[in-house]
């Protein structure tokens, strides 16, 4: 059984602990508050701007000039992987690692043998494993965490977009948690460019389009070109807003479940501090009575 010093050194640490975990709860709470409040009212604008383009690019006669809808052979991928700049936060982050991963071996693992397969990683989590394990990562835009807006998350996606156009990457897939509630993450991977076709919405929109007639100023052409660059740029900030809001939840959940297992500690801790304090006073007292005992048969 260990010594009285040791329990009680033992019981130190842990209440510490429990103090500082119960704090970065606090922290994760406060901050959570204030990225929650980003997505949900990023939400619906997405949307909108997005069902908006979809309607508009369904009644266009030829869609062959969208310049981020063209379909090419896949040699070249570029993999957005959206993670933490912090750890503590459960396995919200290897939960996109690992999809990652799956996702180059089971859908690019040709393209991942012939140096086709390149990472964009942001958050410093993303980029210091994937750096770690030899991927080739554009190593730019990691930083997004430490002052973000949209202002910052427009520069990577326009290095995106960019290079989609360009032709360095033929295809574009985000890697990312959505934010459903402060225990649930769901993990996203989403194709980014080309922008895929929704045939339900195309659909839809063609039908509309039958019925009403629409008047464009200066023309149809000219809207779709002015609004496809800015969808894709709010498509690609809800991601990281989403991923901000999910990696404050995943971190408030774990310093809660972290906060309990501490009190958990403790109370065994407590426990065992009585028994062996009671053990030590009971050998004392027999101790005692056993050298009275000795004296009086020695009188």
């Amino acid at each position: 059984m260990a010594n009285l010093k040791e329990v009680k050194n033992r019981i130190s640490s842990v209440t510490s602990t429990q103090q500082i975990t119960s704090a970065m709860k606090m922290v994760a709470a406060a901050k959570l508050k204030r990225a929650q409040d980003k997505i949900t009212q990023m939400r619906p604008y997405s949307q909108k701007l997005t069902g908006l383009l979809q309607n508009v690019s369904a009644g266009m006669d030829d869609n062959a000039d969208n310049i981020y809808g063209q379909e090419r052979e896949v040699n070249n991928v570029l993999l957005v992987v959206v993670s933490s700049d912090r750890g503590l936060c459960g396995a919200f982050n290897n939960n996109v690692f690992k999809a990652t991963v799956n996702l180059i071996e089971e859908k690019y693992s040709y393209e991942s043998k012939h140096d086709g397969v390149h990472i964009l990683p942001l958050g410093k989590k993303a980029f210091e494993f994937f750096s770690k394990r030899n991927y080739q990562v554009v190593e730019d835009y990691y930083g997004i965490f430490g002052n973000l807006s949209f202002d910052q998350a427009k520069v990577a996606a326009e290095y995106v977009m960019k290079s989609f156009v360009d032709g360095d990457y033929d295809k574009v897939e985000l890697v990312y948690n959505e934010f459903k509630n402060v225990a649930t993450q769901i993990l996203q991977v989403e194709q980014f460019l080309p922008v895929e076709q929704v045939e339900a919405a195309a659909e839809e929109a063609e039908s509309a389009f039958t019925n009403q007639e629409y008047i464009y100023q200066p023309s149809m052409q000219y809207v779709v070109e002015e609004l496809l660059p800015k969808s894709l740029k709010v498509q690609f900030y809800k991601a990281v807003l989403e991923s901000n809001a999910s990696e404050h939840g995943a971190r408030m959940t774990a310093m809660d479940q972290a906060t309990d297992n501490a009190g958990e500690m403790l109370k065994a801790l407590k426990l065992t501090y009585n028994r062996t304090r009671q053990a030590a006073i009971t050998k004392e007292i027999l101790e005692i009575v056993g050298g009275a005992e000795a004296l009086a048969s020695d009188g």
